[in-house]
């Protein structure tokens, strides 16, 4: 998973205060872009989109 990209939604700035995702046929990959050394999320694929859209449907969501 070599290939990391940004959200669309970063901070103002430099635009580190985001998350960073790679994703393969079979897995998706997140890590908190200002420690892409640490610890990182995976998610089978399939699942990934479902888990995305409860993250949007939370009224508590900043």
């Amino acid at each position: 998973m070599a290939d990391w990209r940004k959200s669309s939604y970063s901070g103002p700035d430099d635009g580190n205060e985001c998350v960073e995702i790679a994703n393969s046929p079979t897995r998706v990959a997140v890590r908190d872009s200002k420690a892409p050394a640490r610890a990182t999320l995976v998610f089978p694929a399939e699942v990934f989109t479902p888990f995305l859209e409860t993250l949007k449907s939370d009224p508590d969501r900043p």
